[in-house]
C-alpha cells in the first residue's frame, strides 16, 4: 500500500495563499453587495445624524455635532419620544416573553408522549409561522375593525358592545401585542420541542420516583434542561422585536393619535416613529439621530443579555 506524503506547513501555507485570490473572487459579490445595501446606508444615516439636514436644508445642510441627541434626549423631542420609548421596552420585553413562555408551555404538552395525534396538532399550531407575517397583520387589521371586524360582530351576539381594538390607547396595545403573540409563539415552540427531545428521560423518571407531580417536573427538570439551549433564542428576539417596524404599521400605523404631539401615536415604537419622522414630516436628522440610538441601544441590552445569560461562556 503507497504512503500517502505528508505535507509540510510551509507547502500548506502556500497552497492557501494561492488559492485566497479564487475565494475573494467567489465572496466579492457578496461582499460588494453587503457594502452597497448595508454598511454604506448605515454610514451615511450615522453621517446625517450630526448634520441639520431637513426639508428647509435639504441641499444646504450644515454639521452640528450632537445637537440631534441633545434635542431628543433632553430638548423639545423630549415629551414626543420619553413615551414611546417606554411603550418599546413594554412591548419588546412582554412579547419577547410571552412569545417564549407560551411557545415552551405549548411544546411541552406537545411533548407528552401520552398525547395522541400530536404530530397533527403540531401542524396546526405551526401555520401562524407559516403564513407571511404582513399578511397576517393585515388580516388582523381587519378582523379587529371595530365597525365591520367579525371579533366584535361575535361578541355583538353576546350583548357585549364593540370593543375599540385598533382606536384607543389602552386596546391597541393590548391588539398588538396579542398579534404579536400569535405570530412569535409557533418559532418559540418549534425549537423548544427540539430541545426538550434531547432532555433525558431518566431525569424525569428519578423525578417520577421522588414524587414529583408534573409543575414539579416543569420547573426543576424540564426548565434547568433547557435553559442554555433555549436562552440564546430570547436575545435576538428581543432585538427584533425592539425592531418590529411591521407589527406596528401594519396593524396600527401607529396610533392612535396623541392629542400631545403629532410626531408619534400611542402604539408607535421607536423604529416606526423614526420613519414618520422621515418619511412624514422630513426631519431627516432627528430620525437619523434616532436610529443610531436605537442601534446603540440594542448592542448595550443585548450585550448585558448575553453575559448575563452566560453566552460568552465556554461550554464545557
Amino acid at each position: 500500500m503507497t504512503a500517502t506524503p505528508e505535507v509540510s506547513p510551509a507547502q500548506k501555507k502556500k497552497t492557501r495563499r494561492k488559492n485566497q485570490p479564487v475565494a475573494y473572487l467567489y465572496l466579492g459579490p457578496a461582499l460588494i453587495s453587503i457594502a452597497i445595501l448595508g454598511i454604506a446606508p448605515l454610514l451615511y444615516t450615522v453621517y446625517i445624524a450630526f448634520t441639520n439636514f431637513d426639508m428647509y436644508h435639504f441641499t444646504s445642510y450644515q454639521f452640528v455635532g450632537l445637537q440631534n441627541f441633545i434635542d431628543i434626549i433632553n430638548g423639545p423631542y423630549l415629551s414626543v419620544f420619553e413615551p414611546v420609548f417606554v411603550w418599546t421596552i413594554v412591548f419588546a420585553v412582554t412579547t419577547t416573553l410571552a412569545n417564549y413562555l407560551v411557545g415552551l408551555f405549548v411544546a411541552v404538552l406537545l411533548n407528552n408522549e401520552h398525547m395522541k395525534e400530536s404530530n397533527i396538532y403540531r401542524a396546526i399550531l405551526i401555520v401562524p409561522w407559516a403564513v407571511p407575517a404582513l399578511i397576517t397583520q393585515l388580516s388582523w387589521s381587519n378582523l379587529l375593525n371595530k365597525d365591520y371586524g367579525p371579533i366584535n360582530q361575535f361578541l355583538h351576539l353576546f350583548g357585549i358592545h364593540a370593543i375599540p381594538w385598533l382606536t384607543d390607547p389602552f386596546w391597541a396595545k393590548i391588539s398588538v401585542l396579542l398579534v404579536n403573540l400569535w405570530l412569535g409563539y409557533p418559532y418559540m415552540m418549534s425549537v423548544s420541542l427540539g430541545a426538550l427531545q434531547a432532555v433525558p428521560k431518566d431525569l424525569y423518571e428519578a423525578a417520577q420516583i421522588d414524587g414529583a407531580n408534573w409543575w414539579q417536573q416543569f420547573f426543576y427538570v424540564t426548565i434547568p434542561a433547557i435553559w442554555k439551549i433555549t436562552i440564546p433564542l430570547i436575545i435576538p428576539s428581543f432585538a427584533f422585536n425592539f425592531n418590529n417596524f411591521n407589527a406596528i404599521y401594519a396593524l396600527t400605523q401607529g396610533g392612535p393619535a396623541r392629542p400631545d404631539t403629532q410626531f408619534a401615536g400611542y402604539t408607535d415604537i421607536l423604529i416606526s416613529a423614526a420613519y414618520k419622522m422621515s418619511l412624514t414630516f422630513n426631519k431627516f436628522e432627528i430620525a437619523a439621530a434616532l436610529s443610531v440610538m436605537v442601534f446603540i441601544l440594542v448592542g448595550v441590552i443585548s450585550l448585558i443579555q448575553m453575559k448575563a445569560s452566560g453566552a460568552f461562556q465556554e461550554a464545557d
